[in-house]
């Protein structure tokens, strides 16, 4: 076995497939060119995991995997399949529990039932792949998935309609991720999935169009439904903002205005802005005591922020009831 030649393949990451040489240069593992269409390699794949073969790089594309069992017992890395070619796989039941598929073509694979349970799938291609009660927990995805990367890269690049292509697909993947995750129960999942799809989607509006401002907003205000720790945010920039400016502007306390005044002492001025902050939290929340009125240009600052303050704690309480009854 020796004296025969080996697979010339050479991964990114280094290694050498030690098989023996097909007559292509390759061997059958690795031979892109050797069509392996609906043929049944799931015992012989799993026996060549076992051996200690060279996972990385397999040339898979249509083969029939279905009840693949890749479970690496009492190794937390797992078996490492990096740019490997599962194009249009049947991986059906496949048992992938913690395995890693960085860089890997994962294009339009049939995951149906099987358990992807703490797989690493960074930069690995996930366009069309089925995930009918598919075990997707804890997955592993980078980053950014690799459309996406693409995505930001054309649109550096000027390429806008390559840009919006690979964004909508990359939405389409997130989709395809937060229905899966929907059907497993892992909301918490579904809703960073939703975020990321919207997030997608609106990478495709043109630049400086309506629906992209309004997108854009909605995902500042409230992270598209899905964080309400953004409304929190948006409520005290709010409170902060109005208060310096009802400080600049003026407001009155018993006759007395209370504004910044370079002609007042420290204290005065600390005081007539604290008083600010009192005046904005009340408007903000609407409880209106009436112990501080505005005046000239504050009225319309206080309008302003009252009509947004009631609005962003209904907002919040509708986000956050979404949260936590997931």
């Amino acid at each position: 076995m020796s004296d025969k030649p080996c697979c010339q393949y050479k991964s990114p990451d280094g290694h050498h497939c030690q098989e023996i040489d097909m007559g292509s240069g390759l061997c059958f593992w690795h031979d892109a060119k050797f069509d392996k269409s609906g043929l049944e390699l799931t015992h012989k794949l799993e026996r060549y995991a076992k051996r200690g073969g060279l996972l990385q790089g397999l040339e898979l594309k249509r083969a029939n995997l279905e009840g693949l069992n890749l479970v690496k017992f009492g190794d937390h890395n797992g078996y490492d399949l990096s740019y490997s070619n599962f194009y249009r796989a049947n991986l059906k039941g496949a048992h992938l529990f913690n395995n890693t598929f960085r860089e890997a073509s994962l294009m339009k694979a049939d995951l149906r039932e099987a358990n992807l349970h703490c797989c690493h799938l960074e930069k690995a291609n996930l366009l069309g792949i089925k995930l009918d009660n598919t075990r997707i927990d804890n997955l592993y995805l980078g980053d950014k998935l690799l459309q996406e990367q693409q995505g930001f890269v054309a649109l550096k690049e000027k390429r806008i309609d390559d840009a919006n292509d690979l964004f909508l697909q990359s939405e389409e993947i997130y989709r395809s991720l937060r229905k899966g995750a929907e059907q497993q129960g892992l909301f918490e999942m579904a809703g960073k999935y939703t975020y990321q799809e919207l997030r997608m989607r609106h990478q495709q509006y043109p630049k400086n169009s309506q629906r992209r401002l309004v997108s854009s907003f909605i995902n500042l205000l409230c992270g598209y439904g899905e964080k309400p720790e953004n409304v929190i945010r948006f409520s005290l920039t709010m409170i902060i903002v109005c208060a310096i400016l009802y400080f600049l502007f003026g407001v009155t306390y018993e006759e007395q205005i209370l504004q910044l005044n370079t002609a007042n002492s420290l204290n005065e001025n600390v005081s007539a802005l604290l008083n600010s902050f009192y005046f904005s939290v009340v408007t903000f929340t609407t409880l209106g005591y009436g112990d501080i009125t505005p005046i000239g240009v504050s009225r319309f600052i206080a309008a302003i922020e009252a009509f947004t303050g009631s609005f962003s704690l209904a907002l919040f309480v509708v986000v956050f009831v979404k949260r936590m009854t997931r």
